[in-house]
């Protein structure tokens, strides 16, 4: 039987973005069984704009992307949770693309790809495709031992979110959801990151020095929090155990 595919997206006042990607869902050559839409607090019309476009809608009170996320995780019902934001727009064969992955690697946990930025400058394309995003994809990827992440464009097993779910920190609005995610899936899941997956994402964090700097104090924050909790060697080196053990098993 095909995988069923739930796809959350947190929302906060970005009818516009909202609408651009339901857009893009709704062209999809494989149909989403959900769409799932968390308003966090909006005040302009995303709620409507999700509804008409016939996403169901979630509310959460509490601002914040972890907050949000965490919520449409919870609420969606599909056996493989996709993750996009208001301003990402996956390409056609996006929603096919996860089950045919999902469904042809069934100790496939969770999946990634990278984005590719729209809007802004050229030099601010480029700079957040071949400066700031590989720093995460690469650098992140070799310090816990694992693939990343990227919350603009990400599938995860329910079965997955569902061991991982109360060890994010989900009720904190100042850490990143996406890198929170990827530091706390437990050692032993299967972990990909395909460079092929692009989803369109808004160039709009890089457009000025504040967001920017917002953004990387945020993964900082997000850095500092866990390392309290595992520091990233122990983290490292329960990963690299369990590959030795899968590895093992598998000759």
């Amino acid at each position: 039987m095909p995988l069923t595919i739930s796809v959350v997206i947190p929302c906060y006042d970005d009818a516009v973005m909202l609408a651009q990607c339901l857009d893009a869902l709704a062209r999809q050559t494989r149909a989403a069984d959900e769409i799932v839409v968390v308003d966090n607090g909006s005040t302009d019309d995303s709620a409507d704009v999700a509804r008409a476009a016939g996403a169901r809608v979630v509310t959460e009170p509490r601002r914040g992307i972890p907050q949000a996320t965490s919520a449409g995780f919870d609420a969606a019902v599909g056996e493989v949770l996709g993750r996009l934001d208001a301003d990402s727009i996956p390409p056609v064969d996006w929603v096919e693309r996860l089950e045919r992955a999902f469904a042809d690697d069934p100790d496939l946990d969770a999946l990634s790809g990278p984005g590719r930025f729209y809007g802004g400058t050229p030099f601010l394309r480029w700079y957040a495709e071949h400066v700031h995003m590989p720093m995460y994809y690469r650098f992140v990827a070799w310090m816990l031992g694992h693939a990343v992440l990227y919350g603009s464009n990400l599938a995860i097993r329910s079965s997955a979110w569902l061991q991982v779910r109360a060890h994010v920190h989900r009720d904190r609005a100042d850490v990143a959801d996406d890198l929170d995610l990827t530091i706390n899936l437990r050692p032993g899941m299967r972990v990909r990151f395909d460079p092929s997956l692009e989803v369109g994402v808004s160039s709009r964090p890089f457009e000025t020095w504040a967001r920017n700097s917002a953004a990387v104090r945020t993964a900082r924050i997000t850095a500092r929090v866990n390392r309290r909790e595992v520091p990233f060697l122990a983290r490292r080196r329960a990963w690299m155990a369990s590959r030795r053990e899968h590895a093992a098993v598998s000759s």
